[in-house]
């Protein structure tokens, strides 16, 4: 089923967790219209300013895997309204810093979050768009702190150092 002209909803349900652990990771009917509300909000016009294919390292998450796997209760990936978007590595010439900053700069979003930045690039780049349409467009990076994750409000890209 295809969400968007470059989005299938294969892509953005894939788990290799969900395989493991013999899960279903099959959206609702209702997760799938937010599915198409992200994928046309966020991920065409990312692709579109990019020009290359967009890899999504996490899409929607069943309640059970995102429990399993140890994800927030709160998870929008849950809602079928969160991408974990992953480009370091392809040959595409695209950096997760590149598709941060296009999406803060450009895009109206709910939530924006820098994961786990070194040398100001994030370990790869959540993004969700809230399918009420009431984005909060707020800002935020991951650290970790001792053993636990930490979220600090962005300001500038020094908080990405």
């Amino acid at each position: 089923m295809k969400l968007s002209e470059h989005l299938n909803l294969s892509e953005i349900i894939r788990s290799e967790s969900a395989k493991r652990f013999g899960f279903s990771n099959m959206p609702t009917e209702e997760h799938i219209v937010n599915l198409k509300l992200l994928a046309d909000n966020i991920f065409e016009p990312i692709r579109g300013h990019f020009r290359c294919p967009i890899l999504i390292s996490s899409g929607y998450r069943s309640k059970e895997l995102n429990k399993k796997i140890g994800g927030s209760k709160t998870s929008q990936h849950c809602l079928g309204q969160a991408i974990d978007i992953d480009m370091d590595g392809t040959n595409y010439g695209v950096t997760n810093k590149m598709v941060f900053d296009f999406i803060k700069d450009s895009l109206n979003f709910d939530q924006l979050i820098a994961e786990f930045p070194v040398n100001s690039n994030p370990a790869w780049v959540h993004v969700s768009y809230e399918s009420s349409s009431k984005q909060r467009k707020q800002i935020l990076v991951a650290k970790k702190v001792g053993s636990k994750t930490t979220y600090l409000f962005y300001k500038s890209d020094a908080d990405l150092k």
